[in-house]
C-alpha cells in the first residue's frame, strides 16, 4: 500500500493512525491512486480545472473561517485591518489545530478574476487613526527586522521562525491603524508586504498551503500603497511557484505574466526571475520550445545584470539560482525526455559549485536533483553517492519542499529496491521523512 502511494511505510502509518496530511499535492495523489471520485473530495484534482472548493464543514482553524476566504480577502479595502485581524487569529490558533483544518486553496477564476479587479483598483489607505510617534529610525529598524526575516529563510527554509515573522507583521499592521506622514506610511506598508510575503514562503514551506496563498494575497494588498509594483511582481511571481508546485500550471502561467506586465520597469534580475517561473510553466506543460525561448531570454535578460541596482529582496537570485532553477526544469522534462537529463545534470552541477555558502534549503535541492538526474541517466552507484549527500544536507533543513523532493527521489530508485547499496539509502530516506519537521 506504501508503495502504491508513493510515500513510506512510516508515513502510512501516521496517516493511519489518523494523523492529518496537509500537503496537497500529496492528497492529489493519493485520492488519484485510490480513484476517488471527484465530487467526493473537499479539493478540485488539476484535471478538473476547477477550484479548491470552501465546503469543509466549520471549525475553529483559521483557514476555515469565511471572514478570510481569499474572495473577502481581495475585497478588503483596509489592508492594515484584514491584516491585523488575519495575523491575530494565526497567531491565537494551534498550529496543530489549525492543520487539520486546512482548507481553501484556490484555483481558477475563483482566484484570478477577483485578483484582477483588485489590481485595476486605486489604491486604498485607512490612516485616520491617532497620531502617532513613529519616526524615520523605527522605521528603518523595522525594515532591518523584516529584512533579517527574510534572509533566515532564504539561508534555512522551513518554518521554525514563522510565528515570529507573524508577530512582527502583526505589529507593524497596527502601527498603520495610527496616522503618519505619507512616506513613513509607504514604508510600513512596504514592511507589510514584505512580512507578508515571508510568511507565505514560511507557511507554504512548513506545509500550510492555504495559510501561504491568504498570506500572498495579504502581501500583495500591501505592495499597492506602497507603491512597489516590482515587488508586487514578485509576490505573484511566488503565488505562480506554489501554483505550478499544485499542478495548476495555467493559473500559474496567467499568473506570471501578469507579473511581466507589472515588471516591465524592473531591474534585469528581477525580469529574468520571472522568465525562469515563465519557462518552469512551459516545462509543466511539456513545451520544449516555448521551454528553451523563455530560459535563453531569462539568461541573456541575467547576463545584462547589474546587481548594485537590485533591491535586497532579489539578492537571493544570483547566478547559481538560475542555473538551479534551469536545471530543476531540464529535470522535469527528462523523465519524458531522457536526453534532457545531460543538461540537467550541466546546470546542477553549476548551481552546486556556485551556491553561496549556507544556503540550505537551495543545496539540498540541487543535491537531490542531481541525484535524479544521474539516475535517469543510467549513473546508479552516482546517484547513490548523491542520494547520501542530499541526506546529510536535508537533515540540516525543515524545509517541507525539500522534504516532498526527498520522498519523491524515494520513489524513482524504488525499481533497484533489490540493490543493497540502494536499499540501504531508501531506508535512511524513510528514516529521516518519518521524522516531522520543526515549524512554530
Amino acid at each position: 500500500m506504501a508503495g502504491w502511494l508513493g510515500v513510506t511505510q512510516a508515513q502510512l502509518s501516521r496517516i493511519e493512525k489518523h494523523s492529518p496530511v496537509v500537503h496537497l499535492d500529496r492528497l492529489i495523489h493519493c485520492a488519484r491512486a485510490l480513484r476517488i471520485p471527484a465530487d467526493r473530495l473537499w479539493f478540485a484534482l488539476p484535471e478538473s480545472n476547477g477550484a479548491f472548493s470552501e465546503k469543509a464543514p466549520a471549525a475553529n482553524g483559521i483557514i476555515s473561517d469565511g471572514e478570510f476566504s481569499p474572495s473577502l480577502l481581495w475585497a478588503s479595502t483596509n489592508t492594515a485591518e484584514i491584516v491585523s485581524k488575519f495575523t491575530r487569529r494565526d497567531l491565537t490558533v494551534d498550529r496543530r489545530e489549525a492543520a487539520k483544518n486546512v482548507v481553501g486553496v484556490v484555483f481558477g477564476a475563483a482566484l484570478l478574476e477577483p485578483m484582477e479587479r483588485w489590481l485595476g483598483d486605486p489604491a486604498s489607505d485607512h490612516g485616520d487613526g491617532r497620531p502617532s510617534g513613529v519616526g524615520y529610525q523605527e522605521v528603518g529598524q523595522i525594515e532591518l527586522v523584516a529584512r533579517m526575516f527574510r534572509e533566515w529563510d532564504d539561508q534555512f527554509g522551513g518554518g521554525l521562525r514563522r510565528k515570529a515573522v507573524i508577530g512582527q507583521l502583526n505589529e507593524v499592521s497596527e502601527l498603520l491603524q495610527d496616522s503618519h506622514p505619507a512616506e513613513i506610511r509607504r514604508r510600513l506598508f512596504g514592511t507589510v508586504a514584505h512580512l507578508a510575503e515571508t510568511a507565505a514562503v514560511m507557511s507554504w514551506d512548513s506545509g500550510q498551503q492555504a495559510l501561504a496563498q491568504r498570506y500572498y494575497i495579504l502581501a500583495l494588498h500591501a505592495a499597492k500603497p506602497a507603491g512597489d509594483f516590482a515587488f508586487a511582481a514578485n509576490i505573484m511571481a511566488g503565488m505562480a511557484r506554489q501554483l505550478l508546485y499544485l499542478g495548476q500550471t495555467g493559473d500559474a502561467l496567467e499568473l506570471i505574466r501578469v507579473a511581466q506586465d507589472s515588471a516591465k520597469d524592473a531591474t534585469s534580475t528581477v525580469r529574468a526571475m520571472l522568465y525562469t517561473r515563465e519557462a518552469w510553466a512551459y516545462s509543466k506543460q511539456g513545451r520544449i520550445s516555448a521551454f528553451r525561448r523563455a530560459t535563453d531570454n531569462a539568461q541573456e535578460v541575467f547576463a545584462a545584470a547589474t546587481p548594485d541596482e537590485d533591491p535586497y529582496w532579489i539578492t537571493y537570485f544570483d547566478a547559481a539560482e538560475l542555473a538551479g532553477t534551469t536545471g530543476g526544469r531540464f529535470l522535469d522534462l527528462a523523465h519524458t525526455n531522457r536526453e534532457m537529463a545531460d543538461e540537467a545534470a550541466a546546470e546542477i552541477e553549476s548551481a552546486i559549485d556556485l551556491r553561496r555558502p549556507g544556503r540550505l534549503r537551495s543545496s539540498a535541492l540541487d543535491h537531490i536533483g542531481l541525484a535524479e538526474a544521474r539516475l535517469i541517466q543510467g549513473e546508479l552507484d552516482e546517484a547513490v553517492r548523491l542520494g547520501h549527500s542530499a541526506a546529510d544536507v536535508v537533515e540540516q533543513t525543515c524545509s517541507d519542499r525539500a522534504r516532498v523532493k526527498f520522498a519523491e527521489f524515494h520513489q524513482h530508485v524504488a525499481t533497484f529496491a533489490e540493490v543493497a547499496a540502494v536499499a540501504e539509502l531508501r531506508e535512511r530516506i524513510g528514516t529521516l521523512l518519518a521524522k516531522p519537521p520543526t515549524t512554530i
